[in-house]
């Protein structure tokens, strides 16, 4: 993986259980929030699973666009396009309707400072549109920050655990997905919420991370010492066929891969990789974020793309000073502090 191009081609191809599952879907699909680092992927895997399925499917993508070239790629893909700020009520109102809607839409760097924002975007906004979307199918991106360090020889956190977020955004993202429950309550909305964490691309993320620092000698700290990473593509095919999970009562699954991966694994790999010595600061802690996906491999199998093949790609993207996207997951964040 080489090149942008050949980046996109890999992440949005489907395969043939989301070909199988997109035709299983009634309706067409619209996608609140897609123009962030996962949307415009997730958009245009679904046009490609509904073509390969030969079938005749619309997929909307809601984003404010300030940048028209994400709009128009997009659109060259097939993608029909709104321009609507979902913040304004009006720019709401107009909306379609739509029989399935995939939530995207929220916000979480630069929360400290700007909490009130933070809110708004992430507790306040999903009320508007769960009482719009009253009759839709309606899968709810959140995160796995809901739930607290956990000690890392427990396996992570699953779906029946407790939340106890930690910090301003975790707590708006907790109130996001109660907000959906609360009108999936009243309204029977079938709902499912889709707790992500990390996804992975040539990008951004985790892995980019560590791997930028290997390669340019930095040490790693190893505070935050284990995580759990899932290949971007895997998990935008999962958010599509989560649309056949939603239920009232509320359906709800950890989103990641299924190693419990040490940051010194992965750093030392890179090491290998680039053939470079590795440092690490800190001292390693006996909990971190983590997440038990088993009942989503369960609905959906495994992860097509392996931790190992990641960390081959991630290598040769960075050794080629690749394309990035400056914004950074802040994982090491022990305090709960974006």
């Amino acid at each position: 993986m080489r090149t942008i191009s050949e980046l996109e081609e890999q992440l949005t191809r489907p395969t043939q259980r989301l070909v199988e599952d997109i035709k299983k879907i009634d309706g067409d699909i619209m996608i609140l929030g897609v123009g962030g680092k996962m949307g415009p992927s997730l958009a245009k895997l679904a046009k490609r699973a509904i073509d390969a399925a030969g079938m005749t499917k619309r997929i909307i993508g809601v984003s404010r666009f300030s940048n028209r070239e994400h709009q128009k790629d997009l659109e060259d893909a097939g993608v029909e396009t709104i321009a609507a700020d979902l913040m304004n009520e009006q720019d709401l109102e107009k909306l379609p309707l739509c029989q399935n809607v995939i939530y995207m839409a929220g916000t979480k760097f630069g929360t400290h400072g700007n909490e009130h924002y933070t809110w708004a975007m992430n507790t306040y906004l999903p009320g508007r549109v769960a009482e719009k979307y009253r009759n839709s199918n309606i899968v709810v991106f959140s995160t796995g920050n809901v739930y607290p360090l956990t000690p890392v020889n427990k396996g992570g956190s699953l779906e029946t655990e407790k939340p106890n977020p930690v910090g301003e955004y975790a707590q708006s993202c907790l109130g996001r997905e109660r907000i959906f429950e609360h009108f999936s309550t009243k309204y029977r909305t079938p709902l499912c919420i889709y707790r992500l964490n990390y996804a992975i691309d040539m990008r951004y993320g985790v892995l980019l991370e560590i791997a930028k620092q290997v390669y340019a000698k930095q040490p790693v700290d190893v505070r935050m010492g284990h995580v759990n990473v899932i290949w971007q593509g895997d998990a935008n095919e999962y958010a599509i066929r989560s649309l056949l999970h939603c239920s009232a009562p509320t359906t709800v699954f950890n989103i990641t891969g299924p190693e419990t991966a040490s940051v010194k694994f992965i750093a030392q790999e890179f090491g290998r990789l680039f053939k470079m010595d590795v440092a690490f600061v800190h001292d390693e802690q006996d909990t971190a974020l983590l997440s038990n996906a088993a009942k989503s491999f369960e609905a959906f199998g495994y992860p097509s793309v392996s931790l190992r093949k990641m960390m081959t790609w991630m290598a040769e993207w960075v050794e080629q000073d690749q394309p990035t996207i400056q914004k950074p997951t802040h994982f090491q964040q022990r305090e709960g502090v974006f």
